[in-house]
């Protein structure tokens, strides 16, 4: 009996009759705890590859996460980031994606003091001891972030999120719909369908959106437990371009508001502190900086700045000049 013609990660493969899910694995020399299996566009649950038999012609897709830190907090640490019930002392999210090495990556997230890292759910490099994202990840210390990155329909982002809950992951998930190929830009009507789906199937959600104060009051109204505007373009380091648009979300928002996307340097991380938001999130400029590892502490270091002179309160900016030394006791 001639073996089964199977496709495995896009590509064609063969298998004896009678390979389950379980014995492909095995056969590809694939660790079972860092995958997860769809078949013909269904997520196959672990407990079941056992008996979860292949048949011809079956699609079979073997994801892992991809690229796309820090200790306790200090005492009398009293103004946590609070997301879906969960609490954070870092406001400072980043990305995992773009490092030149699994070490730097994991150097910089240690930097950033970051506890919320973002990883990407892709086709797994079926390659024997490829490395792996998640060597860089010190699970002790962060909390990973499944981001549906690179999805351009809503039932894509959704499957993704559902094979990142059966790879283990927590509820918590980054929803990122991409309505543009050449400004990824994210499409608006179809990340609010998908954050419908999500928050109904118990996904903890944070959506991408563009800086549009109505549709991030929609996100809120289905339950998303934070909103994501972006500052300026994926990767574009432009910084925040409409500084007045965050404004009317941050002050209408009862949900936490994180800047996504834009950001190029340290000022631009303090700027949306200063704002009001409640964290950023940035990759491209920690790792495309010329030392990542110098831009990962002056990050961290800004978004502290940024949040200290928020609740500090700036002074009113006023025309003319206004002396700080009194004018009494001159001597003329």
């Amino acid at each position: 009996m001639r073996d089964l013609r199977l496709i495995i990660n896009g590509k064609n493969q063969t298998a004896p009759v009678g390979t389950t899910v379980a014995t492909l694995l095995a056969q590809m020399g694939v660790d079972p705890a860092r995958v997860a299996v769809e078949r013909n566009e269904d997520v196959v649950p672990r407990k079941t590859w056992a008996e979860a038999t292949l048949v011809e012609g079956d699609r079979v897709e073997v994801v892992a996460f991809m690229g796309g830190g820090t200790d306790e907090p200090p005492v009398g640490s009293a103004d946590p980031l609070v997301i879906g019930g969960l609490t954070f002392h870092s406001r400072l999210l980043v990305g995992t994606g773009k490092y030149s090495s699994v070490e730097e990556t994991r150097q910089a997230l240690l930097l950033t003091g970051a506890q919320i890292v973002t990883v990407a759910l892709r086709r797994m490099d079926l390659t024997p001891g490829a490395p792996s994202v998640l060597d860089a990840v010190d699970r002790t210390r962060h909390t990973l972030l499944p981001n549906t990155a690179g999805c351009y329909t809503a039932e894509e982002a959704i499957r993704t999120c559902r094979l990142a809950r059966e790879l283990g992951m927590a509820d918590l998930v980054k929803l990122e719909v991409i309505g543009d190929p050449q400004t990824l830009f994210p499409d608006g009507a179809a990340t609010l369908e998908a954050a419908r789906v999500l928050v109904k199937e118990g996904f903890v959600v944070l959506p991408y959106c563009l800086d549009d104060p109505i549709l991030a009051r929609k996100l809120e109204d289905a339950g998303c437990a934070a909103v994501m505007p972006l500052a300026a373009p994926i990767g574009s380091g432009l910084g925040i371009r409409n500084p007045y648009n965050l404004r009317i979300i941050i002050e209408r928002a009862k949900v936490p508001i994180i800047v996504d996307a834009g950001v190029g340097t340290a000022s631009d991380a303090a700027v949306a502190m200063e704002l009001g938001c409640d964290g950023v999130l940035m990759n491209t400029a920690i790792a495309a900086a010329k030392h990542p590892l110098l831009m990962a502490e002056a990050m961290r270091d800004a978004v502290v700045a940024g949040r200290k002179a928020f609740r500090a309160g700036r002074m009113p900016r006023k025309l003319y000049a206004n002396a700080s030394s009194p004018e009494g006791g001159l001597i003329e």
